[in-house]
């Protein structure tokens, strides 16, 4: 099964390992998303990476898109803050690190060419899922149709059979925000104190010890 850009269905044969995964709106896989408890804060006191949330302007730069996409995004419900969102005058959105993740990866999809609704499903796909099957995970795009690798062996088969035009490895991803974030400001959510050179590489690596 795949999903195309008119909701329609068809395609390739299930693999017996699961993928490649088509996204498929509320038919997609149940998520196998991990708890996660918040981590502790770094050595020497300084915030944990989930109370540091992120600017709009601060957004775009490591996203690498303009304030008025982010702001159409947001109030299209295609990409909200989760942190913060805007009340009104004079509030700003937050946004976490995820989310700028997510930010970036909705820009190459446009960018590419891919079907809004298809857009929408990968956005809430990437949301429901852990924090470690991020990591491996390589989206992949015909234009119409939005499918989930986690190996190697599901890149090349959906580019054998012509599925695959171009791919987005989350996790190449990942480590491209966090490199942008880590020279930016944040902002820390309990006190709305400016939070100098932040990396957000400090998250991964305490979720990746409490996984272990």
């Amino acid at each position: 099964m795949r999903v195309t850009g008119d909701g329609t269905t068809g395609g390739i044969p299930a693999r017996s390992d699961g993928g490649p995964y088509p996204l498929h709106g509320s038919a997609a896989r149940p998520a196998r998303r991990q708890p996660e408890a918040a981590p502790a804060g770094p050595a020497g006191g300084g915030p944990a990476p989930e109370q540091v949330g992120y600017r709009g302007p601060t957004a775009c730069a490591a996203a690498g898109i303009t304030y008025r996409q982010l702001d159409y995004w947001a109030r299209t419900g295609l990409v909200e803050p989760t942190v913060r969102p805007a009340f009104g005058s004079g509030t700003q959105r937050l946004y976490s690190f995820r989310d700028v993740v997510v930010l970036k990866i909705v820009k190459r999809f446009l960018d590419t060419g891919v079907a809004l609704q298809n857009i929408r499903t990968a956005v809430q796909h990437l949301r429901d899922r852990g924090f470690s099957d991020l990591e491996r995970m390589t989206l992949m795009s015909d234009g119409a149709t939005v499918y989930e690798c986690t190996s190697p062996d599901q890149v090349v088969s959906l580019l054998e059979g012509g599925q695959g035009i171009f791919g987005i490895a989350v996790g190449v991803v990942w480590r491209d925000v966090e490199k942008a974030l880590s020279q930016l400001h944040g902002e820390r959510i309990d006190t709305g104190e400016t939070v100098v050179g932040h990396n957000p590489a400090d998250e991964l690596a305490a979720r990746r010890n409490r996984a272990g």
